[in-house]
């Protein structure tokens, strides 16, 4: 791992405590890095987890001279290849380690992952895994592989947390439509809240479409949501259908640029025989990755306006179930071999309400606002952030008892390949529409009771599902509440 580089220590946290004789204690909290700990549980968390590690390692190695700082102690840990054990304090990196689990109960993705050139990042008693998957089915995962495998879940959390000095947050990647994913992966949430409360729990959870392939999904899901709703601090949701439609739009902006054509870029390539159009996963889960690559930014390089992510809770989540912010990006991730005019600070304040760059199938625009977070990276002046702010405040719907609720992160390491880019977070009502089609898709089958008995026979009570639907509709009443409320007059 010598030749990946990674480098470049900042200060994390810029809280001040305003007594002179705590200033020695206000230098080391600001400069004290924070772990966060990756829990990759299914096959599309652990393939969006794989390319999060891969676009780590390449951004820490351009800042890289060979040496381990503290800021890389985020994601990663410096091992003596020789001697197995853990250099602490800053040195040359020897053999980098990352803090993550990886978990599914079928080993094709892993294997292929511990097979790939990053496999030897990760340790082996952090790989859980079982051959025969949980058939789509929410209860299997959940009801049946979470009890069997609780204490080796349990013994490799408390391995991670153990070896982390001031652990910030878990940070929990899978998809809602599946079995694993959705059961097992919810599963260990609630087994985190349990053994570490005080840490703070981010789920990047990728959402069903409308024409999800999984007949299942609508169960899967509503399921899910229960648990994200008891038991997550925040939710970043995904959704499948947005992802498709960025790298649609990607190859769209990058054929009529001519620098590529749509035959070597085709998020149709791998399209059947007959016709049906495959989704370019690769491509998708690329977007998804650079989403957490820009969330923490902040805690690994340095910036006038670094930000936590507990300041992310602390800001954007006004009551404690509505937790669920929706991203957007700009610049859009593009291939490599892509090369499009680097986007000015202004466009990319209007590309946070563009439905292009926008991870899930909603409309902020034209719906109330309960908060916004803006995370910009690059060499930006705080003065341009104030103005732009001050532009688009006119073009927002912010809740009468939160208008200036805008939190503003600024780090000053650009992406690779961007002079500078920027990640919006919605707290906003417009997704009420999306727990609205869950609800709808969720009856059609609940309504007949169909394939109801897969999940009995795996342990999910019928009640389960009373109370999975009960609670979807108190939070997409909460949110439709808000997106009515008019100031007192």
């Amino acid at each position: 791992n010598s030749h990946l580089n990674p480098f470049l220590h900042t200060p994390t946290c810029s809280r001040q405590i305003n007594i002179p004789q705590a200033h020695f204690l206000n230098h080391f909290i600001s400069s004290m890095p924070r772990e966060l700990i990756t829990v990759q549980v299914g096959q599309c968390g652990n393939q969006i987890g794989s390319r999060f590690w891969d676009l780590a390692l390449q951004e820490h190695a351009s800042h890289s001279n060979t040496h381990f700082h503290d800021s890389m102690s985020t994601f990663f840990r410096n091992m003596d290849p020789s001697s197995g054990q853990e250099l602490h304090g800053e040195g040359r990196i020897r053999s980098l380690r990352a803090r993550a689990l990886c978990i599914d109960m079928e080993e094709g993705v892993l294997n292929g992952l511990r097979n790939s050139p990053l496999g030897e990042l990760f340790d082996d008693e952090l790989f859980i895994k079982d051959v025969s998957g949980s058939g789509n089915n929410w209860a299997h995962g959940n009801r049946v592989y979470g009890p069997q495998y609780h204490d080796r879940l349990e013994d490799a959390i408390r391995h991670a947390a153990e070896k982390c000095d001031s652990l910030q947050c878990f940070f929990l990647m899978h998809s809602l439509g599946g079995g694993t994913g959705s059961g097992l992966g919810t599963y260990v949430l609630e087994m985190l809240a349990d053994m570490y409360p005080d840490v703070y729990r981010f789920n990047t959870a990728v959402f069903p479409s409308a024409d999800d392939d999984v007949i299942t999904s609508p169960y899967n899901s509503v399921l899910s949501l229960l648990k994200l709703n008891e038991y997550s601090d925040c939710v970043l949701p995904i959704e499948n259908q947005a992802l498709f439609d960025m790298t649609t739009h990607i190859s769209n902006l990058a054929s009529k640029q001519k620098m590529l054509t749509p035959k070597e870029y085709d998020p149709n390539e791998n399209a059947s025989s007959k016709g049906k159009k495959s989704k370019p996963f690769g491509q998708m889960n690329n977007i998804a990755a650079n989403l957490l690559i820009n969330l923490t930014s902040s805690m690994r390089f340095q910036g006038n306006l670094n930000i936590d992510l507990n300041e992310i809770t602390m800001n954007l989540v006004p009551f404690p179930k509505m937790h669920y912010l929706i991203p957007s990006l700009s610049p859009l991730v593009m291939p490599k071999d892509v090369k499009l005019p680097p986007r000015r600070l202004n466009q990319m304040f209007l590309d946070a309400f563009d439905r292009n760059h926008q991870l899930m199938k909603c409309d902020p625009k034209h719906s109330k606002y309960l908060a916004l977070g803006l995370m910009v990276r690059g060499n930006v002046q705080i003065s341009d952030i104030n103005t732009n702010i001050q532009r688009m405040k006119k073009d927002i719907d912010m809740v009468y008892w939160n208008r200036d609720g805008f939190k503003v992160g600024l780090c000053s390491v650009p992406p690779i390949g961007q002079p500078y880019s920027m990640l919006s977070l919605a707290n906003n009502a417009c997704i009420a529409d999306r727990f609205q089609d869950m609800e709808d898709r969720f009856m059609k089958l609940y309504s007949r009771q169909v394939y109801m008995h897969h999940y009995t026979s795996h342990g999910a009570s019928k009640d389960l599902f009373k109370q999975a639907l009960h609670s979807l509709k108190d939070l997409k009443s909460e949110y439709q509440q808000l997106s009515t409320m008019q100031e007192p007059s």
